[in-house]
């Protein structure tokens, strides 16, 4: 599975920005997907997931103003980000992941590149 970011920038405090991560490759064995942050001097973060059966997770400190959505036709992981603060500064990156092992699948784990989203104050 291969993953591409699109989407990040600069902001003001309160703005919205959405990002979107185009998705390529076999995912026939992809079990989840994920957003993941990195801000400077800080250790990569969870933002939000969705698993099989469109169970869905936010961060704490993200709820009610993200939202992780995904568009099966267009194969993209969407985030929808509102009221965006300085403090959601970072690196942002697209993930994905196969739990299953069988004769089909192997488990897996694929990164994006990343895109960078900074918001002022």
């Amino acid at each position: 599975v291969q993953l591409v970011e699109s989407g990040g920038g600069s902001v003001q405090a309160g703005d919205s920005l959405r990002l979107s991560c185009a998705v390529s490759g076999d995912t026939m064995c992809m079990s989840a997907m994920a957003w993941y942050r990195q801000a400077p001097g800080k250790e990569r973060e969870l933002v939000a997931n969705i698993r099989s059966g469109n169970n869905l997770n936010y961060a704490d400190s993200v709820k009610g103003r993200f939202a992780i959505s995904r568009d099966n036709p267009k194969n993209t992981l969407d985030l929808q980000m509102n009221k965006l603060m300085p403090e959601d500064t970072a690196v942002y990156y697209c993930n994905a992941e196969g739990f299953e092992q069988s004769r089909w699948c192997s488990p897996f784990t694929s990164w994006g590149p990343g895109t960078q989203v900074t918001v002022a104050s």
